[in-house]
């Protein structure tokens, strides 16, 4: 087993924050820009060496703008290499195809893709293991097999203005995005998402609310600029287009993927996870540590309905315990 490396928080020049602001953090203000730095410097990454990104969403409307802190999988692996108990699996990730699953969404067929990393612990070398399924993570657009241009509203000039919608009888499609790296490499953007499921169910605590940018934005690939990102939107186009709008990334399974929840459903989600585990306190107390960040963010968006939520965990718990 590796030995536990030293902590220690990197200090940026003043050249290299010019640089980092200039770049993958070219979209944030100066708060913003302030907690990315101590992020990084908290999880001891790099940004200038793509280990970790910025991505604002919604730059141009106060009331929905918002930043997303996302790690590259180099920063996963470098996370866990500190940790001095982390070994990468020796083969290569594993795949399950089917050609039946062949299609305009799916042209290589890629149902899941299963990573494993191991853990010392307990005196012995453990394998952990974990699967990401294509439908869950795949960035797929949108389409209708025929479309009509419709008027509506006029421009300031006085022509009119056109939008597309579906023509009548119309039949909904989804196609893969091939404008980023999953249209390229599908294997390995998947087996990067599966890699980051397995480090995250062996280290909860060390990659609690750190995502890949797989994970998290199924729209855009992850080799791109957090320029580019911002510019994009692309999650929260992708979230709109499929009608969930304004989510929050929850994760409810210990080992399973993030979730995006809609806003108004999260409290009704957390409700249902609180109700369903009433007798096992210990799952609702790891479940608020391992969403700890998304509560944060629950109740700076909708703190009346996370006080709801606030009571409704902390009720639970205090319930458990007088039974105890």
């Amino acid at each position: 087993m590796n030995a536990v490396v030293p902590l220690r928080t990197p200090d940026f020049s003043n050249a290299q924050l010019a640089l980092i602001r200039k770049t993958v953090a070219a979209d944030t203000n100066q708060d913003e820009f302030e907690l990315f730095v101590h992020t990084a410097r908290h999880l001891r990454l790099d940004p200038l060496r793509r280990q970790i990104y910025a991505f604002v969403y919604n730059k141009n409307d106060a009331k929905k703008r918002r930043m997303s802190i996302i790690t590259g999988i180099d920063g996963f692996r470098t996370i866990a290499e500190r940790t001095g108990n982390y070994r990468p699996d020796e083969d290569e990730p594993s795949f399950e195809i089917d050609a039946a699953a062949k299609g305009q969404a799916n042209p290589a067929g890629i149902i899941k893709a299963t990573v494993r990393v191991f853990k010392h612990s307990h005196g012995a070398w453990h394998k952990v293991t974990a699967s990401a399924y294509w439908e869950e993570y795949a960035p797929l657009k949108e389409g209708w097999t025929e479309t009509v241009q419709v008027e509506n509203g006029t421009w300031p000039d006085g022509n009119p203005k056109f939008i597309t919608k579906p023509a009548p009888g119309a039949t909904r499609t989804l196609s893969l995005d091939t404008s980023g790296q999953w249209g390229k490499m599908p294997r390995v953007m998947l087996a990067k998402v599966a890699e980051a499921l397995a480090l995250r169910k062996a280290w909860p605590d060390d990659f609690s609310n750190v995502y890949a940018a797989e994970e998290v934005d199924r729209s855009r690939a992850a080799d791109m600029t957090a320029w580019e990102a911002a510019e994009a939107g692309a999650t929260e186009k992708r979230l709109a287009a499929i009608g969930q709008g304004e989510t929050i990334l929850f994760q409810f399974d210990p080992t399973g993927s993030l979730e995006p929840v809609p806003l108004g459903k999260i409290a009704d989600r957390v409700a249902e996870f609180v109700e369903r585990h009433r007798e096992e306190v210990s799952a609702i107390g790891l479940f608020e540590s391992r969403n700890r960040h998304s509560l944060r963010d629950f109740w700076a968006r909708s703190p009346s309905d996370a006080l709801e939520v606030k009571k409704l965990i902390e009720g639970a718990m205090r319930g458990a315990e007088q039974v105890a």
